[in-house]
């Protein structure tokens, strides 16, 4: 039996048996032929320092990066886009996009533009080739949101000059061959700016790496982290969560009567987060008051032992390409209904994300992973929401089942400043007007809300 301090719940776990947590790690990458463009390997800094270097290391002559995959976990090539030849669209930049092409293996695919209050109208495409192979896959949509995840636009974090307008990540699997098209669409008569693609269009090709070895995580800190080795946060029956969450208050009454049983988390040493990527320091709000459930319009087509992979992705295409200062959800959740942490600070606090643009403070996000547009999510990620939820919003005396009232911070749907009503378990939908969280995920978010208060015991 090992002990362990866990300072990321904000309690003492004195005897908590920390399982070691098995997770498939990719193969190591090989090498293959390298397209024009920049690679980013570095860390990001914290927001209210210097920008990083959008474009990373330096290129040699021949285009390929100095920095390789055998000395860094996880890389990402920058591809510019350019005028697609004989279209017939007005202006050249109404479709853009890169011909087939060899590049160095990659799993998970978007693009991005300068500009990240642009909005990008129009149509994303990849087709992609499996690695090793001839085979290329048919053409995928890319979702093209922009605004609706991301910082609120009056933080440190939203007006960062690293921040970038970005599509959402897609999860294609190993790959070492692309083609992208990005099509411009809308009525020019009704509105001319809508024909027009944004400046500085990329392809975004991100290789998670493998997992890392087991030890203390690279680049970490103890501040609002879990134990350094550890790569899971047990759970804990209901019973045992009301007995701690009482040691931890010292003599104190239990201030919160309705609180489910902790749910087992894989923290981000487990999923393989490089700690040097993120910035150093943490933002916090007061409480959490309302969670907002997402799916991550990544796709379906990854395995339960894939998804640190699908996250150290996230992760990397969230802070080196959408220049975030961490990745943007504050849990996630897979298939199979095993449950993440995200932004790092703490499981237990009130940690502000960039999920939900307008509503990110006093709020936490939840993100399932996958696409929930037609497809069910499993039964297995519902329930965990559900866990998830009647544990967190427990710690802070809110009831699944009811209502509460955020300030908006500004978006499509609410002005700046308007207090808004809504579900303590809401779907990113109600904050924003958007697709998300998909509309077979929103339709099950009932059954999450009674799940979770029956958790907590009401």
């Amino acid at each position: 039996m090992r002990d362990y301090l866990a300072s990321s719940i904000g309690v003492t776990c004195a005897a908590a048996l920390v399982l070691p947590l098995t997770l498939t790690a990719p193969a190591q990458a090989r090498p293959s032929a390298s397209a024009t463009g920049s690679d980013r390997t570095g860390a990001a800094t914290d927001v209210a320092g210097p920008a990083a270097d959008r474009a990373g290391p330096a290129a040699d002559p021949a285009g390929s990066p100095v920095a390789t995959e055998a000395t860094v976990p996880g890389s990402t090539q920058s591809l510019p886009l350019a005028p697609l030849s004989g279209t017939r669209a007005v202006g050249a930049a109404a479709e853009q996009g890169l011909t087939p092409r060899n590049v160095r293996r990659f799993s998970l695919v978007g693009v991005v533009w300068n500009d990240p209050a642009t909005e990008l109208h129009g149509r994303v495409q990849v087709r992609t080739r499996a690695d090793g192979t001839t085979h290329w896959s048919g053409w995928q949509d890319v979702e093209t949101h922009s605004h609706e995840h991301a910082p609120d636009p009056d933080t440190a974090e939203g007006s960062s000059r690293r921040a970038r307008g970005s599509t959402a990540p897609l999860w294609v699997g190993d790959s070492d061959g692309v083609e992208v098209r990005v099509r411009a669409e809308g009525d020019r008569a009704a509105a001319p700016d809508t024909r027009a693609l944004p400046g500085g269009l990329r392809l975004e090709l991100v290789d998670p790496g493998a997992q890392p070895p087991a030890g203390a995580p690279k680049g970490s800190s103890r501040a609002g982290l879990a134990p350094l080795a550890a790569t899971e946060i047990p759970a804990l029956s209901k019973e045992q969560t009301e007995r701690e969450l009482t040691a931890g208050q010292g003599s104190a009454p239990r201030t919160q009567p309705y609180i489910g049983p902790r749910p087992r988390i894989i923290t981000r040493h487990g999923w393989g987060a490089d700690e040097s990527l993120r910035a150093r320091s943490f933002v916090y709000t007061s409480k959490v008051k309302a969670a907002f459930v997402h799916h991550t319009a990544s796709g379906n087509k990854y395995s339960c032992s894939q998804a640190p992979s699908v996250i150290r992705g996230i992760y990397r295409y969230h802070v080196l390409s959408s220049g975030w200062r961490d990745i943007g959800y504050n849990f996630l959740v897979d298939k199979c209904g095993n449950i993440y942490e995200g932004r790092a600070g703490g499981v237990t606090k009130a940690v502000m994300g960039a999920h939900t643009l307008g509503f990110n403070s006093n709020s936490m996000g939840i993100a399932v992973l996958g696409t929930f547009s037609s497809t069910k999510p499993a039964a297995a990620a519902v329930n965990a929401i559900a866990k998830l939820t009647a544990w967190k919003l427990g710690l802070f005396g809110a009831n699944p089942r009811g209502k509460t009232y955020l300030k908006s911070a500004g978006g499509n749907l609410y002005r700046k400043g308007k207090n808004v009503r809504l579900n303590v378990i809401s779907g990113h939908r109600d904050g924003f007007a958007t697709e998300c969280p998909g509309k077979q995920l929103y339709g099950k978010l009932g059954s999450a809300r009674s799940t979770s208060a029956r958790y907590q015991g009401r």
